[in-house]
């Protein structure tokens, strides 16, 4: 046994993504910093960080163990894993824990902590998704006609559609949408189809807009970003005091512990949502810069992985992950400028969740799972 493990760590160390698991940890180390300046002025400040911090030891570990998974092995099991996924969504109705509007978290009974089903199934979904488009190109030939890209849009709207039912979650949602947009168009679908998907969005939107269809509390999240004068104390008010502590911090900030907005507690969710604002006050645009780089540099690892990949599967699901990655990063920065709308979704590595943490470092480990057997077989061997 021991030296069983012995040699899944030499394999490891030798074959795995290092670069990219340093980088995660330097992230997650990083906002570790920063929710425990955020959180200060809490009583469960300590609890939040212990949290955390589990939660990026366990991410290493699962980091370690999706490295010596083979993914697309792994995909063969489709059914079992679709299956995963519906079950995994429909908990949300027994269990489902109510916040802010939406019902995105499961709270299983004795179990400590609560979790995010989309935080899973975002990757679960990558997979099968890639997995869908390899057999269609490979098998089928056929990525272009209207039987092809029905059979992918089904998938997307048993996934996308069950969860927004379920959940009211939109943030998420959209994100189911925005990694099949990316991988589907990485895997070659016909220009046209994005084309018609796109046109329909907007066609939609318009008409949940024109004619009142759209739920109010979504409505007034675009009305703010139209017009910041709108109901500043209400539906505002967040994005306020993020531009407020953004531009407090200026070059430098005003110091870990010292942030104006932060400690009070005038900046809402400044470990969570706003933990992007909560550095820029404390560690000014320097901070910020340095919280960018370390996301672009993981997002870049990624799609140098995607390029260099074996088969077709293994660069949709790195192109997948790094869309997540990507999606996320400006969604939620772009929150923080009051530029698009609150939808929830934090920063990936920054914001506190230990269940975003830990799927977190699992996607990644994917990542670095395919790195490792994107080397030729007589190199891999060695």
């Amino acid at each position: 046994m021991w030296a069983r493990l012995k040699a899944t760590i030499i394999d490891f160390i030798q074959q795995a993504d290092l670069v990219l698991l340093g980088l995660c940890c330097l992230a997650g180390g990083y906002g570790l910093v920063l929710i425990y300046s955020a959180s200060h002025r809490l009583s469960s400040n300590l609890r939040l960080v212990a949290v955390q911090g589990v939660a990026i030891v366990l991410g290493v570990l699962c980091y370690i163990f999706f490295s010596t998974v083979d993914i697309e092995e792994a995909a063969k099991k489709w059914k079992w894993i679709l299956g995963f996924n519906v079950l995994l969504m429909c908990c949300l109705v027994p269990f489902g824990v109510d916040n802010y509007g939406n019902r995105a978290w499961i709270q299983f009974p004795g179990f400590p902590v609560t979790v995010g089903p989309a935080e899973i199934v975002k990757i679960t979904y990558t997979v099968l998704l890639s997995k869908q488009l390899a057999w269609l190109r490979e098998e089928r030939h056929d990525l272009k006609s209207i039987q092809a890209v029905g059979f992918l849009g089904a998938h997307l709207g048993l996934i996308a559609g069950l969860y927004y039912v379920l959940s009211s979650d939109m943030g998420n949602t959209l994100m189911f949408l925005l990694i099949f947009v990316a991988v589907t168009f990485v895997a070659g679908v016909a220009l046209r189809w994005f084309i018609i998907g796109g046109g329909a969005a907007v066609a939609a939107f318009w008409a949940a807009w024109h004619f009142d269809l759209m739920p109010s509390h979504i409505r007034e999240r675009f009305m703010v970003l139209l017009d910041h004068s709108y109901d500043p104390q209400g539906v505002g008010w967040q994005q306020t005091r993020s531009i407020v502590a953004l531009g407090s911090g200026q070059i430098t900030g005003q110091g870990l512990l010292n942030g104006t907005q932060t400690q009070s507690g005038s900046l809402p969710f400044a470990w969570t949502d706003f933990i992007f604002s909560a550095c820029g006050e404390e560690l000014g645009m320097i901070g910020c810069l340095a919280v960018l780089v370390l996301l672009g540099a993981i997002i870049a690892r990624c799609l140098l992985v995607a390029r260099r990949a074996k088969t077709p599967m293994s660069t949709y699901v790195c192109v997948g992950l790094a869309s997540m990655l990507i999606f996320q990063t400006v969604e939620n920065v772009g929150m923080c400028l009051f530029v698009l709308p609150v939808i929830g979704l934090t920063l990936p590595f920054f914001s506190y969740g230990g269940s975003s943490m830990v799927m977190l470092f699992c996607a990644m480990g994917i990542i670095s799972g395919i790195k490792k057997r994107s080397r030729p077989d007589w190199l891999r061997d060695l």
